[in-house]
């Protein structure tokens, strides 16, 4: 028989960068959706909940070392798992 475990808390703030120390694996585990301004997100790579941003790639754009370069956009930021 299958168990269903329930998804992990979501953080108030996460990060899908895994030398970042807001990177919870087990959160990711689980398909999750941000809703930044009442609108769904699906480029967000940072957020945090208590102070209303979120970090978004700027285009194909990437510092020295390869990673892609971001902005900050503030607003209202909300993070669930998304149904299957």
């Amino acid at each position: 028989m299958t168990e269903i475990t329930q998804p992990p808390e979501l953080p108030d703030r996460l990060s899908t960068d895994e030398r970042s120390p807001h990177f919870n694996k087990a959160v990711f585990e689980h398909d999750v959706g941000i809703r930044f301004n009442d609108k769904d997100r699906n480029d967000v790579q940072e957020y945090c909940i208590s102070e209303g941003w979120i970090k978004v790639p700027v285009g194909n754009k990437v510092d020295r070392k390869g990673h892609p370069l971001t902005i900050k956009l503030k607003g209202r930021v909300e993070s669930f798992y998304k149904q299957a």
